[in-house]
């Protein structure tokens, strides 16, 4: 009979080579399976900034619809109307506020309490962590967003300002989100 020493007895266990080839092997399937997943998570992130902008560019554009047509339109609406009788509208080349500013007071912040018509909004541009509600208070929902508006006359509904046809206005108003991904949100404003 053969006696067996118990200290060389059949082992069994991984190789050092074996461990080594296993932790590269795990290396390589969590490097591509990272890979997969990043884009991912970067498009679901887009996604809710798009949502974010979409419901404060509804919002903006809701609030400028309430608005009068026209600073010499009557402000409750359909009563005195520019461009009929002797009331004249405003050209296009002085759409914005009246006063000729940007909208903003002496401490260069917008003052939107006074805008009362359409065309008030014109060139209004907050940059990021600018972004505040119509009394004038900060969103902090919105910080590292941005927002350009536009208001031109475009009597013919195609899409581009012309001249000073003053039967309707377009409102754009363009909101980037943090990851720069702009979008656009248009709608008219009928002189009624």
């Amino acid at each position: 009979m053969q006696s067996r020493n118990p200290q060389l007895g059949n082992h069994k266990g991984f190789t050092l080579i074996e461990t080594i080839v296993g932790i590269v092997i795990l290396a390589i399937s969590f490097s591509v399976l990272t890979t997969l997943i990043h884009p991912v998570a970067q498009q679901s992130a887009d996604q809710l900034h798009q949502v974010k902008a979409a419901e404060l560019g509804q919002s903006v554009l809701n609030e400028i619809q309430n608005k009068a047509f026209d600073e010499k339109s009557d402000m409750a609406g359909g009563i005195v109307r520019c461009g009929e009788n002797s009331t004249s509208c405003t050209p296009s080349s002085l759409l914005g506020p009246e006063d000729g500013s940007d909208g903003r007071d002496d401490n260069n912040e917008y003052t939107r309490d006074l805008y009362d018509d359409v065309d008030d909004y014109n060139g209004l541009t907050y940059d990021s962590d600018e972004i505040e509600n119509s009394q004038g208070d900060k969103l902090d929902l919105y910080l590292g967003y941005k927002m350009i508006i536009t208001v031109c006359n475009d009597a013919n509904y195609d899409g581009t300002c012309s001249g000073d046809n003053k039967t309707a206005k377009l409102i754009t108003v363009t909101i980037t989100t943090p990851t720069d991904f702009s979008m656009s949100f248009s709608t008219y404003r009928a002189n009624f």
